[in-house]
């Protein structure tokens, strides 16, 4: 290790102690001061370390938690950047907190922006990369979903010998041949029925041919055992899958994977698909499937911002996180599901970390919500005349209807909402402003490692 790097590693550290002994923590700034002294040191801190790297759209975070979950089970400790803080500033600031696991092996599950895969991979050389999804997200950011595939490819292509675990229901991650093994996970859980996806589905043309791509059965969007009816391009064979889905509810999955049964304390089904990327790098690490499925089943807390359980008062409040329609629109569907009265507040933000452009939420299906048993509907955030006129837009009751734009307002109304269960529902910054708010109160630890 160069003196430049130790130096580097040094001040970064001391600066991550002080931070989260005497300033409530700091999940990017010890990176950025060590990334500042020396721009390379992420190739020192990485020396040695088996790294998985995690990307994609959705469910990121999650699948970050459940495969160190996973992984530790076995080995102990796994370095990971578990704040979210995804970037290589936050990613470097992973590596300066590093421990070493029970059994000596060195592993890193990194959670890794979209963008900054092939910046990450100029300095890392990773065992295996999972990609969970693709849809349309911060499109000032991003662009297409091909834009952004063609950014995560820059990335893996600079390590062939790389293993590719790709969710094979996403048809774009197998638009394109690569030098790496690609191994596929996936549902195959339903009975066969041709049909077709809504039209202003994401990525529904067919890579080879461009005809619209068919499906003999769909989990939700673009994600399903498809096919095309003109050239005979079709979904790959699945290693890993969900062979049976037995009961969902807001709060809990019953479903099998490969045959195995797994109780996910989380709802959605998306996350069934963030647990089934955890079971596949389970497997490529040697963890018994009887492992993994336990370490998946244990009833933790919950990952910040992604279904937190927060009790206010006495009530139950859930906290979860959205950020584009596929997302959204998974989110509403899960909490439909619930079988009991409860209210609902949104918060809509539009900073940089949240994207700027706020058009997303009209895509989202809030006129499907339930409005009969919510008794109560708020929007909020810095954006909230946005929310508001959406949610006036989809039917919300009038008489049940109300707005706040501070979070001080905000968090006051919710305490006296009339359900026992909420269900908070809030972009990016506004969960970072709405759980700040709340350690200032008590209500949770502040900070978020």
């Amino acid at each position: 290790m160069s003196l430049k790097s130790s130096l580097a590693i040094t001040a970064g550290k001391t600066s991550h102690w002080f931070l989260h002994n005497f300033m409530h923590g700091g999940t990017s700034l010890p990176g950025k001061l060590t990334l500042k002294i020396d721009p390379d040191v992420l190739q020192a801190l990485a020396k040695d370390y088996e790294i998985a790297i995690i990307t994609g759209t959705n469910g990121k975070t999650l699948t970050t938690a459940l495969t160190v979950k996973v992984l530790e089970a076995k080995y102990g400790n796994v370095l990971t950047n578990k704040s979210g803080s995804n970037m290589k500033q936050g990613i470097v600031t992973a590596f300066l907190t590093a421990k070493t696991g029970k059994s000596g092996k060195k592993i890193a599950v990194l959670e890794t922006d979209e963008a900054n895969v092939p910046i990450i991979c100029e300095y890392i050389k990773p065992k295996l990369f999972v990609l969970t999804n693709l849809f349309r997200d911060q499109m000032d950011r991003y662009g297409e979903i091909y834009t952004t595939y063609d950014k995560i490819l820059k990335g893996v292509l600079m390590h062939p010998d790389a293993l590719v675990l790709a969710n094979g229901d996403a048809p774009i991650f197998n638009s394109k041949k690569l030098p790496n093994k690609v191994i596929y996970y996936g549902f195959e859980n339903q009975t066969e029925k041709e049909q077709l996806a809504p039209a202003n589905t994401d990525g529904l043309l067919c890579p080879s041919c461009q005809h619209i791509l068919h499906f003999k059965y769909r989990s939700y969007s673009n994600l399903g055992k498809y096919f095309c009816p003109e050239c005979g391009f079709k979904r790959p064979e699945l290693t890993y899958k969900v062979t049976a889905l037995t009961q969902q509810t807001p709060q809990s999955s019953s479903f099998k994977i490969n045959d195995h049964p797994v109780q996910l304390h989380i709802g959605g089904t998306y996350n069934i698909y963030n647990a089934l990327a955890a079971y596949a790098v389970g497997a490529q690490f040697d963890v018994a499937p009887e492992t993994i499925c336990q370490a998946l089943s244990q009833n933790d807390e919950k990952v910040f911002g992604r279904q937190e359980v927060i009790n206010l008062d006495g009530k139950e409040v859930t906290m979860i996180l959205v950020k584009n329609p596929v997302g959204l629109d998974q989110v509403l569907e899960m909490i439909k599901t619930d079988d009991k009265p409860f209210s609902l507040a949104v918060l809509l933000n539009a900073n940089y970390a949240d994207g700027i452009d706020t058009s997303w939420i009209w895509d989202g299906n809030f006129e499907n919500l339930p409005f009969d048993k919510i008794p109560s509907v708020l929007t909020g955030g810095e954006r909230y005349k946005d929310i508001t006129f959406r949610l006036r837009v989809a039917g919300v009751p009038e008489e049940n209807f109300a707005q706040r734009e501070s979070l001080k307002d905000v968090l006051a109304f919710i305490k006296q909402m009339p359900t026992e269960h909420i269900y908070v529902l809030a972009t990016y910054t506004a969960v970072l402003q709405l759980r700040k708010l709340l350690a200032d109160e008590g209500y949770i630890k502040g900070g978020m490692d």
